[in-house]
């Protein structure tokens, strides 16, 4: 019986892991059934905030339709918009029911904005009070902000994974639409790597012209790894010195992607990513993991974590990284010289079934013809790389995320030991 027990633990642990995969929310997919929110959610795209709130395991958006939304969007920039809408993204799950059974009757939850480092004090969390009669008040939680907004209704409950509910109106904090961030042109990016600790990396992009180029890309959307100055001492590091010009330009290019990809995107990311250091000649792409709310770049060489958010204004975003990131195409193996090979593992020629006729020159393919292989070689799975990518990015029309195959590997697991141990 107690191996009966533990094979019933393993079943049960094994459908709630299923459960966590398969609760997985797309939040773009759930507004896109609503046009009453198309704009909310295009805003949601533009800023990768979509990305961030695909990420988490446990979320609740408050969501404005167009006409409440389209005010604030034609006054305010993409930066300034981002912001709004990360205090609109409430870092718990609250659905009708627990809006009108709050604690005490009042609430202040913890928001997106918070995790940016850009809300001093309590700016970044929002007040939640049932007003009675049916309505629930929001406001900004700094002290004597009023609740402007309230709950209008449910849009999507997938319990207790996310929540989707109407508000009246925009959630505003103090300072929020009065402090701008700057955009791309105007960043001194070499002073934000130098005030992050990454003088080094700084040094570098200016002195080989780098810098003018992440300068032109930053318009269109533009991501730095900028490894910290501890990373150049670090054992193992090879000796810079010793690249060309090329090659170091390359390396730093290396170290920065086309594109605006805040941390919210990297950890959704499963593709490897183009840098700008990619031509013709080599791929020089990065590929990513994640654990919790940490995220790892892989070079193929080495890999190195991705610690603080230097800038985030979009497009514009800025992180340093522990290590410093090496191409396969600068410090992987060279396939030259080759080694050299141990004489007992050398092929032995093929042996000639029949001799060659006298009168005609043996030809090299006639003369040694090649061995039947001994092993057909095996086919790609139907089940591979492509189609895993497939079923990640499906969604069903709930805002789900598929998992067929990790059900059934889970379920006929499960079920396996469970007979076998029943059956013993």
């Amino acid at each position: 019986m107690g191996a009966l027990n533990q094979s019933l633990v393993f079943l049960c642990l094994s459908i709630l892991a299923l459960n966590a995969v398969v609760s997985a929310h797309n939040i773009t997919a759930i507004l896109s059934e609503f046009p009453d929110y198309s704009d909310y959610n295009k805003y949601l795209t533009q800023t990768k905030l979509a990305d961030e709130i695909n990420s988490r395991t446990t979320v609740t958006v408050l969501v404005l339709n167009n006409g409440a939304f389209s005010a604030l969007a034609s006054k305010h920039p993409a930066s300034v918009l981002k912001k709004v809408l990360s205090l609109h993204i409430v870092l718990d799950y609250f659905d009708a029911q627990k809006l009108h059974k709050l604690p005490d009757g009042s609430t202040l939850s913890t928001t997106l904005y918070q995790t940016t480092g850009n809300a001093p004090g309590n700016l970044g969390s929002i007040n939640i009070t049932d007003l009675k009669g049916g309505k629930v008040g929001f406001g900004s939680a700094a002290q004597g902000s009023k609740l402007d907004s309230t709950y209008t209704k449910t849009v999507k409950e997938i319990p207790y994974n996310i929540s989707v509910l109407e508000i009246s109106a925009p959630i505003i904090a103090t300072g929020i639409l009065t402090a701008p961030a700057p955009s791309a042109s105007d960043v001194n990016i070499t002073a934000l790597l130098e005030k992050a600790g990454a003088k080094k990396f700084a040094s570098l992009i200016s002195s080989s012209g780098v810098i003018k180029t992440y300068e032109s890309a930053a318009e269109k959307g533009l991501t730095i790894f900028a490894p910290n100055d501890e990373a150049f001492k670090a054992p193992g590091v090879p000796d810079l010195n010793k690249l060309t010009n090329a090659e170091l330009v390359s390396l730093l290019l290396y170290h920065s992607l086309a594109g605006y990809t805040p941390k919210g995107s990297l950890k959704t990311t499963t593709a490897s990513l183009t840098t700008l250091a990619t031509n013709g000649a080599g791929k020089y792409d990065i590929t990513v993991t994640t654990a919790g709310d940490s995220v790892t770049l892989h070079t193929g060489v080495d890999s190195s974590r991705v610690a603080d958010t230097v800038l985030d204004s979009t497009p514009l975003v800025i992180f340093t990284v522990d290590n410093l990131l090496l191409p396969t195409e600068l410090f992987g193996k060279s396939p030259s010289p080759a080694p050299t090979p141990e004489p007992v593992s050398s092929p032995s020629p093929t042996p000639v079934l029949a001799p060659a006729p006298v009168s005609e020159a043996p030809s090299p393919l006639a003369a040694s013809p090649p061995a039947p292989p001994t092993e057909t070689p095996g086919e790609a799975p139907a089940d591979g790389p492509a189609a895993e990518s497939a079923n990640s990015k499906s969604a069903n029309r709930a805002g789900h995320v598929e998992a067929p195959a990790l059900l059934t590997a889970l379920l006929t697991v499960s079920a396996a030991v469970v007979s076998a141990v029943v059956l013993s």
